[in-house]
């Protein structure tokens, strides 16, 4: 397959530094999005599916792809699903996320 024909995640046969295969410590967002897929995608709920999941994260297209972490990529892929399943708003998660923010910004403010 000529490389121009790739998508972004389709990296078998290129040429790249050796995985890093040692433990490391998750941030606690990191941790969050974990247990959202889970629950999201356990047998009593059911709204999402791990292909889903894959789809999701293919679909982000190379700039997007390229530039976010591994767990941003599932939080894109997971809001991107429940939005298109009707779960969540678009209205909705920008209200909480400008709510998250705020409570952010004042922890910090009050950390000085």
């Amino acid at each position: 397959m000529s490389e121009h024909l790739r998508r972004p995640h389709d990296l078998g046969g290129l040429d790249d530094d050796a995985v890093d295969r040692g433990e490391h410590d998750h941030e606690p967002w990191e941790k969050r999005v974990d247990s959202i897929m889970r629950l999201c995608s356990d047998k009593k709920r059911h709204l999402l599916t791990v292909d889903e999941m894959r789809r999701g994260i293919e679909d982000l297209g190379p700039g997007a792809y390229d530039d976010l972490s591994y767990y941003e990529r599932w939080i894109s892929s997971l809001a991107n699903n429940l939005i298109a399943k009707d779960v969540i708003s678009i209205d909705d998660l920008g209200r909480k996320m400008t709510e998250i923010e705020a409570r952010w910004e004042a922890d910090r403010e009050a950390e000085k």
